[in-house]
This record gives C-alpha cells, structure tokens and sequence, in this order.
C-alpha cells in the first residue's frame, strides 16, 4: 500500500496565551512552517475571534496548514496535510512546537489516500 499524502495532527498543551492570541505572529508561524517544509504557498485566511483565539489556513499546492488557537486554555490545534515525498511536513510541525513552546505536545500521523502500488482502480476490474 502507498499513501499519496501524510496527515499529522499536532496538539500544544500549556502554551503561553499571549502567543494563542497574537494573530501577526501565528501567522508568521505558520507561514515559517510551510516554507520550511518546502511547501508550495498559495494563499492564507486568518481570523481573530473575540475576546480571544485565532483561528488560520496556509492553502499550500500539496494541500494545507491550519491552526485553531484557545488561549484561555493554552491550547492549540494544528493541522498539517500534504501529498506527494517533496514536502517535508514534519518540518512544519517541528518550527510550530518550537515557536509556540508547548510545555506538552504530542503529534499523530495519519497517512491519507491508502492505495495499491500504482495501479489504477479502474484496471482492477
């Protein structure tokens, strides 16, 4: 089986909450993570909940970064999904954990698109 992309969850526990809360800088985060994976940029979208979070996409040509923030629990979500071997998306999720310093982290990988080899679907018929 080959997977055509790779999935990983990353949730940051015991954040500093000015950090959650500071839209400029989880986006300069997620836009370092994606240029350090050797993502592929095509646009962003970040919004500033209030009283407080942030919540964030990097549209990438291999897919998406995300991040959804709850500074009064210090605590974010972030998403990484991308596809094809270029990308490095556990690049992206080391400059995430570094920048917001999570005092407990943990990251799930889940390979999307399970398929067999490279034959098609069609042809197995």
């Amino acid at each position: 089986m080959k997977a055509l992309g790779k999935h990983l969850l990353l949730e940051l526990n015991d954040c500093d909450p000015k950090l959650l809360n500071d839209i400029g800088l989880i986006r300069e985060i997620m836009l370092a993570a994606a240029n350090e994976s050797g993502a592929t940029v095509l646009g962003e979208s970040f919004h500033q909940f209030s009283p407080q979070g942030v919540s964030g996409v990097i549209l990438i040509a291999e897919s998406h970064l995300s991040v959804h923030t709850w500074p009064e629990h210090g605590y974010a979500g972030a998403d990484i999904f991308t596809c094809g071997t270029r990308v490095k998306p556990e690049k992206a999720a080391d400059v995430i954990i570094d920048k917001l310093k999570p005092k407990t982290h943990s990251v799930i990988l889940m390979n999307r698109g399970m398929i067999e080899g490279k034959q098609k679907a069609k042809d197995k018929k």
